[in-house]
C-alpha cells in the first residue's frame, strides 16, 4: 500500500523543512514540495498559472504513486482553502493509498521570529510577515490533523508526522 503524506500551513511554518526531515526517517520515499511546480521569475499568479500549478503537482504526485519503488509520498504546500486540497486530491489515483494530511500550525510570535529570521538572511521580503500571519486562522478548521510546531524543531515535527504515518490508523482527527 502507498501512504500519501500532505503537509501544509501559512508560510514560515516549517513545511520544506519539516519535510525534508521526514524523507530521512521514512523507508522508499519521495518529496514534492508543491513551490518548485511554479518557481517562475517574476512570480505571476493568474488562472492560467494556477491551472497550470495543479496540473503539474498532479502529474508529479501521480507518477510518485504508480511508482513500485515508492512507499511514501511526502508533499508539502500552503494550501490554505479545502477546496485546493479537495482539488488536488480529486485529480490523484489514490486507490490502495492511505492520505494523512497535517497541517503545520504556531502562534502568531513564533511565525514571526521565524519570517524575521528569513527576512533578516535575504530569503523572503519583510511583506511576507503580514500575509502569513493574516493566513494562520485557515489551518485551525482546516480538515487535518494539527501540528503546533511553536516550540517543535523540524526534526521534532518530522518525527511526530513520522509516527502517525508509520500508525495503522490515519488521519486520527478527522
Amino acid at each position: 500500500m502507498k501512504h500519501l503524506i500532505i503537509v501544509n500551513g501559512t508560510m514560515g511554518a516549517g513545511k520544506t523543512t519539516v519535510c525534508r526531515s521526514l524523507t530521512r526517517l521514512l523507508p522508499a520515499n519521495v518529496f514534492l514540495d508543491g513551490d518548485w511546480c511554479w518557481d517562475m521569475n517574476p512570480f505571476t499568479v493568474t488562472e492560467e498559472t494556477k491551472t497550470m500549478v495543479l496540473e503539474n503537482i498532479a502529474f508529479l504526485l501521480n507518477q510518485f504513486l504508480s511508482c513500485s519503488s515508492l512507499e511514501y509520498v511526502i508533499f508539502c504546500w500552503v494550501i490554505h482553502q479545502k477546496e485546493i486540497l479537495s482539488d488536488i486530491l480529486s485529480r490523484l489515483q489514490t486507490e490502495n493509498c492511505s492520505v494523512l494530511t497535517v497541517s503545520l500550525i504556531c502562534s502568531e510570535e513564533a511565525l514571526r521570529l521565524r519570517l524575521e529570521k528569513d527576512v533578516e538572511a535575504g530569503l523572503r521580503t519583510e511583506d511576507v510577515i503580514s500575509r502569513s500571519v493574516a493566513r494562520l486562522d485557515c489551518y485551525r478548521d482546516f480538515p487535518s490533523v494539527k501540528l503546533d510546531v511553536s516550540d517543535l524543531t523540524p526534526g521534532e515535527a518530522a518525527a511526530r508526522i513520522a509516527a502517525m504515518a508509520l500508525s495503522p490508523v490515519k488521519n486520527p482527527s478527522l
